[in-house]
């Protein structure tokens, strides 16, 4: 299929899990994918191509994505098609262990320690606030989609 350019953003980032985290890709739109092709002359042969379940459309309409969205989505993810998530703290952050024998549970960062890749995190333990140091990717900030997924695993 010569005639086809494809494109595929995805991201990269720590998901924590039942056995602590780990580095994980995805597609940045999990199924699908950008391909410009004439469709006129190769709608049959990208229908056909090995993996691919259906070309979008609605009806007899098929979609277009303006040239300079997909440039722009390019810039973003850069030359790899893969944009790495930083995962960065600061105090007062709200974040959500998901490693260790705290997991599950929520906490406030206190201070950062980046030298050490740790932070101090305070919570509530057994009633009580406790101070307690924590590797950086053995928490989740809330909010962030790994936090939910996270959480769906435990349920």
């Amino acid at each position: 299929m010569g005639d086809v350019a494809v494109f595929m953003p995805r991201i990269r980032f720590r998901r924590g899990g039942r056995r602590g985290t780990a580095w994980v890709t995805e597609a940045l739109f999990p199924g699908y994918l950008f391909a410009e092709f004439d469709w006129h002359l190769s709608l049959r042969r990208v229908q056909a191509a090995s993996g691919v379940h259906s070309v979008v459309h609605f009806g007899p309409h098929w979609p277009v994505i303006p040239e300079e969205i997909i440039e722009d989505l390019r810039k973003a993810m850069g030359a790899t098609e893969l944009h790495t998530i930083a995962q960065e703290f600061a105090p007062g952050d709200a974040v959500h262990i998901v490693e260790g024998t705290l997991r599950g549970l929520r906490a406030v960062v206190s201070s950062v320690m980046p030298g050490r890749k740790r932070i101090a995190v305070l919570m509530d333990l057994l009633g009580r606030q406790a101070m307690v140091e924590l590797k950086t990717n053995s928490i989740a900030k809330d909010g962030d989609k790994r936090t939910e997924i996270f959480r769906e695993s435990v349920d």
